[in-house]
């Protein structure tokens, strides 16, 4: 169903509270729902290379770099570096915003490895004339890729930290002055649901808690990072986080939260913010260790997370190999 502008779906009407963003790989879903930005990450572009419909962007980058210099692993790496950038370029002829292009998960405990991959996909933007104003580059929020992307801000690469599920990351990403964070609210829905039994809806939510009591800091100590909720399981968790900075959405919750007129009331906001009890914490490496730690969730979604993009990216990589 293609959105018009003048109606009052749930979608029209987050729109109004809420930044809305692609969280997809499909060119396709993106025209329909016209969100602002888009963000892809190894899985999504995995995902979409096998598709026809986008496999000659694969094959491209294969055709431009095989006869070059590079071979070897520099050279599966030189074409997986270039699909990013071609699948990149493509999205942002569609959205007006930004896209967030993910660096390897393999160098989420290596700072400058992560820098390194940083300036190799920034060159490769500005080398097909687009701004780094309307890229971000998408790091884990370990303490060595919150460190990179410190970094990298101070050389404006602005940076969204993903795999992120405790304040705790939060906070080391605000301190950090990173441009936008994205907390993952299904996965922490995830792990209390398959550790309690339990149905969680709404308010009542530990991944709609955990975006709320960030936002909330950000709000109330005055941070200007950006807090995108992600890695939503129902629309209900959507709703719950309306008035948030920006929300990436799915494209099938895009078109539940489209076909529905039901109210979206502002939940997220400065009032409610600054009316929290939160208090203010200092982090550095050891107690950011230490509280991440003893937060088993955060600890156990972290790594897998960082387990999971690393695989997709091998079958990328063993994609790659195949087709030369």
């Amino acid at each position: 169903m293609t959105e018009s502008h003048s109606d009052n779906s749930q979608l029209s009407q987050l729109k109004a509270l809420t930044t809305i963003v692609a969280d997809t790989g499909d060119f396709e879903s993106m025209r329909q729902y016209h969100p602002q930005d888009a963000t892809t990450n190894p899985s999504l572009i995995l995902k979409a290379s096998q598709q026809p419909e986008y496999r000659h962007l694969v094959d491209q980058a294969i055709s431009e770099l095989k006869s070059g210099p590079l071979s070897g692993d520099a050279l599966v790496e030189g074409i997986i570096d270039r699909i990013l950038i071609l699948f990149g370029k493509e999205i942002l002829n569609i959205v007006p915003g930004r896209v967030s292009t993910e660096t390897d998960a393999r160098l989420s405990f290596d700072t400058q490895g992560t820098v390194a991959k940083a300036h190799t996909l920034i060159a490769l933007y500005e080398k097909e004339g687009i701004s780094r104003d309307r890229i971000l580059i998408k790091i884990a929020s370990t303490w060595e890729g919150i460190c990179a992307a410190e970094i990298l801000e101070k050389e404006g690469i602005h940076c969204n930290l993903t795999l992120l599920f405790s304040l705790t990351q939060a906070i080391a990403c605000a301190d950090a002055k990173v441009q936008l964070i994205s907390p993952f609210v299904g996965r922490i829905y995830d792990w209390f649901k398959a550790k309690t039994g339990e149905e969680y809806t709404g308010a009542n939510d530990p991944g709609v808690q955990s975006v709320v009591s960030i936002y909330n800091y950000y709000k109330k100590f005055g941070h200007a990072t950006e807090v995108m909720g992600a890695s939503f399981r129902n629309k209900g968790q959507i709703i719950a986080l309306a008035g948030c900075d920006l929300l990436t959405i799915s494209p099938g919750l895009l078109e539940e939260l489209q076909n529905s007129s039901d109210p979206v009331p502002p939940v997220l906001t400065l009032e409610n913010a600054n009316a929290s009890s939160v208090e203010p914490l200092q982090l550095d490496q050891k107690s950011f260790r230490y509280q991440l730690n003893d937060d088993a969730m955060a600890t156990e979604k972290t790594a897998e997370g960082i387990r999971k993009f690393a695989v997709d990216m091998i079958a990328l990589e063993d994609l790659i190999k195949a087709s030369l």
